[in-house]
């Protein structure tokens, strides 16, 4: 598992979402628990993270399935025997999901309080909730169940935002890690909030408490043109910068090592430097959906040669699911379609490419995982696409093609059989979790 701790929200302004003078982005060195188990030559795929391969249900030695080869096909032209159908033709594997974006201690109130806008919804539910997580046992039991929630949607590399606390986000680093999942861990850096008082740290704290998180440099995370209104707020606190992404590159905050989400509203100039600077993109749909933020072009952020990845933004996005991430993002490109803002819109491998290689690559992690390359390590699904109480019926005309695209639109966590992150199988839990 590889853990590198970030900062949420940048310190500076009242909304937390940006940066000013004292910046601090925290992170620590990645850091790998335990010798991964690589994909073996046997079980090379093709670039593309939704190339089917055929996997004989066998194991190796350290416990990972063992595979064997099958023709290298794009999915459109796959047949059922792509992915190693076994049992009758009802599972398959596939590519871990990574979710870029996700606030832990947001997950308490996740499914509920969507009917704010965005900076009303800050200060009247996220921030006084994110206040309680000084408390430790509050902060165990949320984190606990965020982690195991997620790893059994089938997110195998998560991107986590975490609170002001130092000690319990520090916990959510070790929750991970007894879980087996491989994720970023970030202490939220927060000196100005005057709207809940009781939720921010002094310049001087936050800058102890930080470098006492941080180990080494890797990561930094924010939020960037997530709405309107947050667009005059940064107008308005720093006038002497021509934009929003001017105010970060600025400050040496737009690096390759720096995700930012949402970027909604972001200006063909403000791409480009996005580019140039090698910075990411989360995409979160159900998120700009639900708080009525905006929604972005995505095809426009890959014609800039942007990385993107997919986010769930818990809670402001009500689901974990990375494949309700995948379903928003298609209707986030419909509606632009819709609307004549593009004339095509994704495709169904386009977004699935977004929840798996394209995570992994905003992430600087697509020479580790992603798709299931020689060497890179073992993150994956296995889906069975006939469990007992599956959500979604197959029948005898529908071919391999079809029964993805059913597993993507309507499957859930109950066709999720097992759960790899490095080789090592993690979901079903074991008894010591």
């Amino acid at each position: 598992m590889v853990i590198a701790p970030g900062n949420s929200r940048q310190q500076g302004d009242s909304e937390g979402r940006q940066p000013a003078g004292g910046q601090f982005p925290t992170a620590s060195a990645a850091a790998e628990r335990r010798e991964p188990h690589r994909v073996p030559q046997a079980c090379s795929p093709s670039q593309q993270p939704w190339t089917p391969r055929s996997v004989r249900r066998s194991r190796t030695s350290s416990g990972a399935p063992s595979c064997t080869p099958a023709p290298r096909r794009p999915w459109r032209s796959c047949t059922d025997t792509c992915w190693g159908w076994t049992r009758a033709g009802r599972e398959f594997f596939m590519p871990g999901m990574v979710d870029t974006h996700i606030h832990a201690p947001q997950y308490s109130f996740a499914g509920t309080r969507v009917d704010l806008p965005l900076l009303q919804w800050l200060t009247t539910y996220t921030f006084p909730t994110e206040a309680k997580y000084k408390d430790s046992d509050f902060a165990e039991e949320v984190y606990t169940r965020v982690v195991r929630r997620t790893l059994k949607n089938g997110t195998t590399t998560a991107c986590y935002f975490a609170t002001i606390h130092t000690d319990t986000s520090l916990l959510l680093a070790e929750i991970i890690d007894k879980f087996g999942q491989r994720a970023f861990v970030g202490k939220v850096c927060m000196d100005m909030n005057d709207s809940v008082p009781q939720y921010k740290e002094t310049t001087e704290d936050s800058v102890q408490e930080t470098e006492r998180f941080v180990i080494e440099l890797l990561e930094k995370k924010s939020h960037i043109s997530e709405n309107e209104e947050e667009l005059k707020l940064v107008e308005n606190m720093f006038p002497a910068y021509q934009n929003y992404t001017e105010l970060y590159d600025k400050n040496k905050l737009l690096t390759s090592k720096t995700m930012m989400a949402h970027a909604c509203y972001l200006s063909e100039e403000e791409l480009k430097l996005f580019s140039l600077r090698g910075a990411a993109i989360s995409h979160c749909p159900n998120s700009n959906f639900s708080l009525r933020s905006g929604v972005l072009n995505v095809q426009k952020v890959l014609k800039n040669n942007v990385k993107l990845g997919l986010g769930t933004d818990v809670a402001g996005g009500y689901s974990a699911s990375m494949l309700d991430a995948i379903r928003k993002a298609m209707m986030a490109s419909n509606s632009l379609q819709v609307n004549k803002v593009n004339e095509t819109g994704l495709t169904l491998e386009e977004a699935f490419q977004l929840a798996t290689l394209g995570g992994s690559q905003a992430l600087g992690l697509d020479d580790v995982i992603g798709n299931f390359e020689v060497g890179k390590e073992f993150d994956a699904l296995l889906i069975n696409t006939k469990a007992s109480d599956s959500p979604f019926d197959l029948f005898s005309a529908d071919n391999f093609e079809d029964t993805l695209q059913k597993f993507l639109y309507l499957g859930d966590d109950r066709n999720i059989s097992e759960v790899y992150v490095a080789g090592k199988q993690v979901v079903p839990f074991s008894s010591s979790v």
